[in-house]
């Protein structure tokens, strides 16, 4: 089943970029939209009325009239309210985000892939199912012999030059595809980039260290490097995982 989703953001441009991003992600089956929080109500009320309710809403925080904080708490008061995904320049109300439980804080521009991992989450939440995180299947050649390695069972990847190293319970395989390839297509399977050459599924991370600014998790055994620019984001996607 496809997700109906709302878009909103009193910005016309942003808003039709991010309407534009989420038609693109086949698990989307229709997107609305509204320029206001209290124009989103409206809509919200409409679709409840006619037994079609809206499984998401990705929203802005800085609106005119009412904010987008304001009206994650009002949705979050609802017998069933949609996830709520935050869409926004600003970092400071990260915590006000994680109080209603939004699912995800994406901050403008936003980024494919991280829409995609957002996406992802409300799939999880709403138990829609997501065909590619199930089947998505990698050929190894070993020996003439042609094994293939679910994503299901990869702990993490890692860059070798045009190559990536899959590391599995069992073992590593070498495949040749780029990493940020891999990033792309394993996105809805659980898989982010911690680092430059790594790549993780979030699933098996075992422990974060943090010391003297320099991050590390550990992973299948293995210690992996987290660069500055992916710190934040993984330890908030990690909080949020352990507040669920």
């Amino acid at each position: 089943m496809a997700l109906r989703v709302l878009a909103v953001d009193d910005e016309l441009p942003a808003l039709e970029d991010l309407s534009y991003l989420l038609r693109a992600d086949p698990r989307i089956g229709e997107v609305l939209t509204a320029r206001d929080g209290a124009a989103a109500l409206r809509l919200l009320d409409r679709a409840i009325a006619e037994g079609r309710p809206v499984d998401a809403v990705f929203l802005d925080i800085r609106m005119r009239g009412l904010d987008g904080v304001v009206l994650g708490r009002l949705l979050s008061r609802l017998a069933n309210p949609p996830r709520v995904v935050f869409v926004t320049a600003y970092e400071e109300h990260a915590v006000d985000a994680f109080e209603i439980k939004a699912e995800d804080y994406l901050l403008k521009p936003v980024r494919p892939e991280r829409l995609r991992e957002a996406i992802r989450r409300v799939c999880v939440s709403s138990d829609v199912p997501s065909d590619e995180a199930e089947s998505d299947t990698i050929p190894v050649e070993l020996g003439g012999v042609t094994r293939f390695v679910s994503s299901a069972d990869v702990v993490y990847v890692e860059a070798q030059g045009d190559y990536a190293r899959l590391h599995t319970p069992t073992g590593s395989h070498l495949v040749r595809i780029p990493l940020a390839t891999l990033e792309e297509r394993w996105a809805s399977a659980g898989f982010i980039r911690v680092h430059r050459s790594h790549l993780v599924a979030v699933k098996h991370i075992e422990e974060l260290h943090i010391d003297s600014g320099r991050c590390t998790i550990r992973v299948g055994g293995a210690e992996i490097p987290v660069s500055r620019r992916h710190t934040r984001e993984l330890r908030d996607l990690l909080v949020r995982r352990a507040r669920r």
